[in-house]
């Protein structure tokens, strides 16, 4: 029986720029580094990043896979990611549940967003 997620990877050829993406742009806490592997802390999960010998370029098909990234006060970081020219798919904008949702990409292609619970 699976009991939770413990870790997601995201592959990438392009570590160095998606490492400066999810460190200084979203602000996550790296964990450790290794060669070619980066973790971060996400609220006591893992969250990794490294290379792959048969990743290459953007993601193939973006919407296949979305991560949700539960945030305090989305209007800070969205505000953060346009001042570094990150695009967004969908704005912050509330939902019919009553947190607020907004959709872009990291320099990969694969979708993210943030969720600001009510």
């Amino acid at each position: 029986m699976l009991n939770k997620i413990t870790g997601i990877i995201i592959w990438t050829d392009q570590l160095d720029i998606m490492v400066n993406f999810y460190k200084n742009l979203l602000g996550l806490t790296v964990h450790s580094i290794r060669p070619n592997f980066v973790t971060f802390d996400l609220g006591g999960e893992r969250f990794n990043i490294g290379t792959h010998d048969k990743v290459f370029g953007m993601a193939k098909d973006p919407y296949r896979i979305m991560l949700n990234f539960e945030v305090d006060d989305i209007y800070e970081i969205s505000n953060k990611l346009l001042a570094n020219n990150i695009s967004f798919l969908r704005e912050p904008e509330k939902e019919h549940w009553g947190g607020l949702v907004a959709t872009f990409s990291d320099p990969d292609g694969n979708i993210l967003q943030l969720l600001q619970q009510k």
